[in-house]
């Protein structure tokens, strides 16, 4: 099924807004199995959109329009739907009783521009907005099905979840392709894709690889309609990747870690320097971290890291605060502190000021483990400060997320971020 997406406005083409509507619609129909073909964005002109809607419906199975259906004058895709199908403008009963309805609830009074948006081509059918005034309506053009929406983001979404989607459902066929999704971590997007050139290559055409970066993790998605030649595949890329994979496409480094730890029935606690408490924003931005989660120490300065969990202040003056010894002692202070049965520190140089030769910019101590069994790593990670801080939390709930699997692998950010 040729499915295509037209949008509508000046604001798209000025720059004054940036088009969310599409990449959004792009992931939703992605979960069906329907991918856009094309997407084309025109201006608020009332023959430029007759042209594209004759144009687009003589090349479609369905058609997606967005915006336009608004109470204002530059609001033109029920008048060039008109045009275009040869059926004239007529004032909708279903959609004036839904103006109606919403002006009540809100103790308004319609005025002729709110009565603008029941004017809707003859023999069209509406599709329900939950949120908005503007009625969405759905009809055919030489042989195309035709799906108008409003361009309000929020009404959008409402509507597609609402009525759309089960409408496409029921029109595409199951033998469309679908998509696994798996969430990588430590592994970038050239060298992953590589790695598969070289140990993988003879990947069937069948099956399509995509790639999208969400720093610091990277979405990789198979998709396919064998569902078997699919699962045989992902199988082969999983032995590949190994626990590089973290979990599904919609997951995330520290919900998988919370999981974990439920799992175990342990908790995890957290002393930070260098990134400030992002590890544990990154820990309680998920629902059920407060099962797992109950001490995050922010000791930023020297005197904190002694004070709030007992670095002896002689390790810091003969080592320094980015050391081994100070970070082993940041993760045993915070176990001891606690409670908890594992504990992950971070202490580092986030600059862009503050390195030495000895210790640059972008240099960082990780250690993690249990009261008999602390690990700690040194890292390199020469980049701008916040990027910098996302990939340390990362990376140090990574290794809690190994540790928790009992890996033995080496994840890969140990050579790619190797102190030079």
């Amino acid at each position: 099924m040729k499915l295509q997406l037209l949008l509508t406005g000046d604001e798209l083409l000025s720059g004054d807004v940036v088009d969310t509507n599409s990449c959004w619609l792009a992931d939703r129909l992605r979960e069906q199995g329907l991918s856009i073909y094309r997407k084309t964005t025109v201006r608020d002109d009332l023959d430029c959109l007759v042209d594209e809607l004759t144009a687009l419906s003589q090349q479609s199975d369905v058609l997606i329009v967005n915006g336009g259906l608004g109470p204002t004058v530059d609001d033109l895709t029920a008048q060039a739907l008109s045009i275009a199908s040869g059926q004239p403008l007529k004032q909708h009963p279903q959609a004036l009783a839904h103006l109606e309805h919403w002006a009540t609830e809100r103790h308004l009074e319609l005025n002729p521009a709110n009565l603008k948006q029941a004017l809707l081509p003859a023999d069209v059918e509406l599709i329900h907005n939950p949120t908005g005034t503007a009625p969405g309506f759905s009809c055919q053009l030489n042989g195309c099905l035709i799906l108008c929406t409003p361009g309000v983001p929020s009404e959008l979404k409402c509507m597609f979840d609402d009525s759309i989607a089960e409408q496409l459902s029921q029109l595409h066929s199951r033998s469309l392709a679908s998509t696994e999704r798996m969430l990588v971590f430590g592994i970038g997007e050239a060298e992953l894709q590589q790695l598969i050139n070289d140990q993988l290559n003879d990947w069937p055409t069948a099956l399509t690889l995509g790639f999208r970066a969400k720093m610091p993790t990277l979405e990789l998605k198979v998709s396919g309609s064998d569902d078997s030649l699919k699962s045989h595949w992902i199988d082969k890329l999983k032995k590949l990747l190994g626990e590089h994979i973290v979990g599904a496409g919609d997951s995330n480094v520290a919900r998988e870690v919370i999981a974990l730890l439920k799992q175990k029935g342990w908790t995890l606690s957290t002393a930070e320097s260098c990134t400030g408490g992002l590890i544990s924003s990154l820990l309680t931005s998920n629902s059920g971290s407060s099962a797992v989660f109950g001490h995050g120490f922010i000791t930023y300065s020297n005197v904190a890291k002694q004070q709030m969990i007992g670095v002896n202040a002689q390790t810091i003056e003969q080592h320094g605060a980015v050391s081994e010894q100070t970070v082993r002692e940041m993760v045993s202070g915070a176990l001891a502190q606690s409670g908890s049965n594992l504990a992950v520190a971070v202490t580092g140089i986030a600059g862009p000021d503050g390195g030495s030769k000895e210790k640059p910019v972008g240099t960082v101590w990780v250690g993690w483990g249990s009261a008999d069994h602390i690990q700690s790593q040194l890292f390199y990670v020469p980049a701008a400060r916040g990027y910098f801080q996302h990939i340390i939390a990362t990376v140090a709930l990574d290794l809690i997320r190994r540790r928790l699997l009992e890996s033995t692998e080496t994840p890969n950010y140990f050579k790619r971020y190797q102190p030079r």
